[in-house]
């Protein structure tokens, strides 16, 4: 487990995440997270008001979806298995 994960405990009742904690919960920095945002790449966000927050599921979710096999896996048409 990343040190940065361990350092982030945010009540289970807290539905959204801002930037800052959301990137503790993924063990990036907020910067990287930010940049993905621009990009298009990183987990989907919600916008409320001039705020960008990330939802648990969300998170979870899309750190699924970046499991790979070996570091030459680009994550398209894997098997199930």
């Amino acid at each position: 487990m990343n040190t940065h994960a361990k350092e982030f405990e945010a009540p289970e009742s807290l539905v959204f995440l801002n930037t800052k904690a959301a990137a503790a919960f993924l063990g990036v920095s907020p910067r990287t997270l930010e940049r993905w945002r621009w990009e298009g790449v990183g987990p989907r966000h919600r916008k409320h008001g001039a705020r960008c927050l990330y939802s648990r599921d969300d998170l979870l979710s899309w750190s699924a979806a970046q499991t790979r096999r070996s570091t030459s896996d680009s994550g398209q048409g894997r098997d199930a298995a």
